[in-house]
């Protein structure tokens, strides 16, 4: 199994309880092909069933459009296709601000003061 990490906005997880067994899945965004759905493409991911109560919580802790990193496995699927399963979810850092420097004012020569004639 190959394994991938990507960056996408978060849009929430899922834990469903059906006959003694848990189905969990990760929701996030993606762009929209102008066909099939506008403004914001939805994909669902699978979870490992290991991670799954760990991811399904870490989902409490991302706004809904923050962006976060998944780290994920590509098992092999039916037909030869590749399935994503969440391992994973995290906070994508934002880049420190640098600290702005406010302008120095240019140090001016002093004038001498004008000397009175006596």
């Amino acid at each position: 199994m190959a394994r991938s990490v990507m960056e996408v906005p978060f849009l929430g997880t899922q834990r469903t309880p059906v006959e003694g067994k848990t189905y969990y899945k990760l929701f996030y965004g993606d762009e929209p092909d102008g066909i099939t759905d506008n403004g914001l493409s939805i994909i669902s991911m699978a979870i490992d069933d290991v991670v799954g109560d760990e991811v399904f919580a870490a989902g409490a802790n991302f706004e809904p459009m923050e962006m976060v990193r998944i780290t994920f496995e590509i098992e092999r699927g039916g037909q030869n296709k590749g399935k994503n399963v969440a391992l994973h979810i995290e906070a994508v850092e934002k880049p420190a601000s640098r600290p702005t420097a406010s302008p120095t004012p240019a140090a001016q020569p002093q004038k001498p003061e004008p000397t009175k004639a006596q």
